[in-house]
């Protein structure tokens, strides 16, 4: 969204020094979120806290808090829905919309723009999705957990590049763009899915409002709107629309990620021209410090149209789904009750299925997969051609948090014990593929020789 600049305000010459003891005290958080893995550990972090809360003393008090309801009146009516389900169905749809962001991105500007460089990651995607699947589906055949088949399908990337930054020495650059890569297609591969096969039963007349919604985004996409009002509306009507249609609401994020547009609004050179032109013209000649401002603030304006909008969205909102929605999200879905648990219940098929999964045929597909399409002649060798590399990143990918839990919540709505299960063998399977791809990287692969 613009932000409208006072050009009376005064300007401070000498701002006020951050007092030392304020400076020490946030030096280390500074540090904190400078770390690329910052945002998988607090995940991670949160993850932890909600276990050690949902076993403790106080597990009311957990239970109490994300099953809260709250109450919301429009238009004469009451909706009401629990805290849960506001993060879930809710705050999510931002986490979605960061995705769209980051596909589009990808697709016009990044590791994916070209068929030659998407070929590899996403032939390696596809293993990684079908194996685990097929896995799953064979161990709980036949059983009510079979709704489940697509929760290993999925790799967090926060989590897995987090893991990967902690022995960067011994990975390198190829493979951490590879299983980006990856990833932005197994969460494509995630989307399709929720999208066919966890809606609610489809209503033509609310799918109709929702694809004329797609079509005005599509026309703010055309006319480069950048004013971020605009796309919130258009967001919270597609949401409305398409939660009435049957298909899950939180994908409205995604079709208004991919909306965004991509482009400058004008082509670089005929701005730089412009401005080149304007500062000769003006700045030169102005001695009125009022004017200079007006001046200035112009020149900030025009800069601004060399910034597409996806890129200003996605620096706005980043850091808010990185270090607040998605942890809370983690926070408010990974507090499982073992009490009564023991060891032979991971044995059982659902957190069984999801462990194999995660653990065995997210590595063997990613890596037999890849092996095969260069073996094919598609692409060389991602990271320095080093299958011990590539084998302790394909163990990484197994690591699935944030979409397994958000699938899992879906296929097993309603079924608590189903869901409880489900989330063990999250946890435990993506537990098993961070410490196991470490210690590979870590203790097994060189370290990368400079090139």
């Amino acid at each position: 969204m613009e932000t409208p600049t006072n050009t009376n305000a005064p300007r401070l010459r000498n701002p006020a020094p951050v007092p030392a003891l304020f400076r020490v005290a946030i030096a280390p958080l500074q540090a904190f979120f400078r770390l690329q893995a910052s945002s998988g550990i607090l995940l991670a972090l949160c993850a932890v806290v909600a276990m050690v809360w949902a076993n403790s003393r106080w597990a009311s008090a957990y239970v109490g808090l994300f099953g809260a309801r709250l109450e919301l009146g429009v238009a004469g009516s009451q909706v009401s829905f629990t805290f849960q389900q506001l993060i879930n169905d809710g705050l999510m749809t931002l986490f979605f919309f960061l995705v769209g962001m980051e596909v589009k991105r990808e697709l016009s500007s990044g590791e994916l723009r070209t068929l030659s460089r998407a070929m590899l990651p996403l032939i390696a995607a596809v293993g990684g999705m079908v194996v685990p699947a097929a896995l799953y589906a064979a161990i709980n055949a036949g059983t009510p957990a079979m709704a489940g088949w697509a929760i290993p399908m999925a790799t967090d990337i926060a989590f897995a590049i987090g893991c990967l930054t902690l022995v960067k020495a011994r990975v390198g650059h190829g493979l951490v763009v590879f299983l980006t890569a990856l990833a932005i297609f197994d969460d494509i591969g995630g989307i399709l899915v929720i999208a066919m096969f966890y809606g609610t039963g489809l209503h033509a007349e609310w799918l109709l409002a929702a694809a004329a919604v797609v079509g005005l985004l599509l026309a703010f996409n055309r006319f480069y709107v950048r004013n971020g009002i605009w796309w919130l509306l258009g967001g919270v009507a597609l949401w409305y629309t398409m939660h009435h249609g049957g298909i899950h609401a939180t994908l409205a994020g995604v079709v208004v990620g991919l909306c965004i547009p991509a482009r400058p609004t004008r082509p670089g050179r005929e701005v730089m021209e412009e401005l080149s032109t304007y500062v000769q013209g003006s700045i030169a000649k102005s001695e009125d410090e009022s004017m200079r401002s007006a001046q200035l603030l112009y020149i900030e304006d025009r800069l601004e149209e060399l910034e597409p909008p996806l890129n200003r969205f996605e620096h706005l909102w980043h850091s808010w789904v990185a270090y607040g929605i998605v942890p809370l999200f983690a926070l408010a879905n990974s507090g499982i009750s073992l009490e009564g648990m023991g060891w032979a219940d991971l044995l059982a098929p659902l957190p069984l299925g999801i462990i194999v999964g995660l653990f065995v045929g997210k590595q063997v597909g990613i890596f037999a997969f890849t092996v095969a399409a260069v073996k094919a002649g598609v692409s060389e060798m991602p990271g320095g051609g080093s299958l011990v590399r590539l084998h302790g990143v394909s163990v990484v990918a197994g690591i699935g948090f944030t979409v397994a839990l958000f699938v899992a919540g879906l296929a097993f709505a309603g079924k608590p014990e189903l869901l409880t299960e489900a989330k063990l063998g999250i946890l435990v399977g993506s537990l098993l593929s961070a410490v196991v791809g470490y210690a590979l990287l870590r203790f097994v692969a060189k370290p990368v020789t400079p090139a």
